[in-house]
């Protein structure tokens, strides 16, 4: 619980497990949980700002291609949101609070940036979570436009497309790659960013646990979680309570991988004995 008494990972699971779960609400709740000092009137605040840069758009915009150019020309060339290298090793990249304080972020942050100004100002916008760079599309498939944030907004031919998928992965382009990014998918992501910021850095496995632990909370998520949670606890010196998960993660995956489920089990053990 933090001092205003707001118990935000509550809001967050909320949030995520709502009907239409939004992507600015879950994004500036998981900055409530990371930066404890945001409240209710940083999370206000980031609203307004939203909503201001959404205002400053100019009026009468129509099809995909004018909306992009608009959108680079407001956020990329006139506000300078925009990433770099550096930015990737720095927290504050993945918390929507900061990059919109920074104007500096991790593509899929900045592409949420927006995705969420130009929603407010009545664009037909959506993410395009791409494997490993996260973009912004416009439009239908047949008038569609995709534009990097990370680059203040560059637009991007489809040979840009294939080179950033080949890049990330060696493979061509799929199509089905391009379909609008749902708001969980994006949210799991972003946590996903965080967890390995975070595993580069074991001093930091307070960012790591609250990370687990929110991607916990999403109605859908990796079970493999759950193992990840009790070998942080144990890495914090929480022995019996990593230990006691670790069981329980052993008990689910026996019926699948028995041998497995007794490998954690022998770690559980060796938990309990850090006690002793």
């Amino acid at each position: 619980m933090n001092p205003e008494g707001t118990d935000w990972r509550r809001e967050f699971a909320e949030e995520a497990r709502s009907e239409r779960p939004d992507v600015v609400t879950l994004c500036l709740l998981l900055g409530a949980v990371a930066d404890p000092a945001l409240g209710q009137r940083g999370i206000d605040a980031a609203h307004i700002e939203l909503d201001r840069l959404a205002g400053l758009l100019p009026y009468g915009l129509n099809g995909s291609r004018p909306w992009a150019l608009a959108m680079a020309e407001l956020l990329g060339a006139t506000c300078g949101f925009h990433g770099s290298p550096p930015d990737y090793q720095r927290l504050e990249s993945s918390l929507l609070h900061e990059v919109l304080r920074r104007r500096r972020g991790l593509p899929i942050l900045l592409s949420v940036v927006w995705i969420e100004v130009a929603r407010r100002a009545g664009a037909p916008v959506y993410g395009v979570a791409l494997p490993g760079h996260f973009v912004v599309g416009f439009g239908p498939r047949d008038d569609r436009v995709l534009a990097d944030p990370f680059d203040a907004g560059r637009l991007l031919t489809g040979a840009d497309a294939e080179l950033l998928v080949a890049g990330a992965t060696g493979a061509p382009l799929d199509e089905s790659m391009l379909n609008p990014a749902a708001p969980l998918d994006v949210v799991l992501r972003i946590l996903n960013n965080i967890r390995a910021w975070a595993a580069a850095r074991p001093e930091r496995s307070d960012v790591a646990l609250w990370a687990v632990e929110l991607s916990l909370l999403l109605p859908s998520h990796p079970a493999r979680l759950r193992f990840e949670r009790a070998q942080l606890l144990v890495q914090r010196g929480e022995f019996l309570a990593g230990a006691a998960e670790l069981d329980q993660y052993a008990d689910a995956v026996e019926p699948v991988e028995p041998t497995a489920a007794e490998s954690i089990r022998r770690r559980a053990r060796a938990a309990r004995a850090m006690l002793n």
